[in-house]
């Protein structure tokens, strides 16, 4: 086992699309709803806990604008209403040899938000847009 634990900034994302670096990925989360119970002849006086059906967080992933790059617009002008196009998205947590130690996959994305970089006459910043997946599983592999 590692002494240290791993840094965050060493990833690569592959979405589909172009080979293009993402700056930022949030919401890689996954939880089980809480369902109570208490069956009227328990000799306790409180509801027991179990897990419930598994709720995935929408993921949101950030990139830079570069002139000419339309993909996450090509992406979300390709959903209709009931009919997605769903790609499978798989975020890799790099090595210093920039081999996957964590991998997330993401199971049946389809784009839901798309928020284009705020615009500010007095910023010397990089333009950032933002891409908000949903998807229908969340697969987590960490390399040992």
């Amino acid at each position: 086992m590692s002494a240290y634990p791993l840094p965050k900034f060493h990833f690569q994302v592959e979405w589909g699309g172009t080979k293009i670096g993402f700056q930022e990925v949030t919401g890689l989360d996954v939880e089980f709803e809480k369902l109570e119970y208490r069956e009227g002849s328990s000799p306790e006086y409180s509801k027991i806990n179990m897990p419930g059906m598994v709720k995935y967080t929408d993921v949101v992933l950030k990139r830079g604008v570069f002139k000419g790059d339309n993909e996450f617009y090509d992406w979300m002008k390709a959903n209709k209403l009931n009919k997605a196009e769903r790609r499978d998205i798989t975020i890799s947590l790099l090595d210093e040899e920039h081999a996957p130690v964590v991998v997330w996959k993401l199971l049946n994305a389809w784009p839901m938000k798309i928020q284009s970089t705020d615009l500010k006459g007095e910023a010397s910043e990089v333009a950032v847009e933002s891409i908000t997946v949903v998807h229908e599983g969340l697969q987590i592999l960490n390399e040992g």
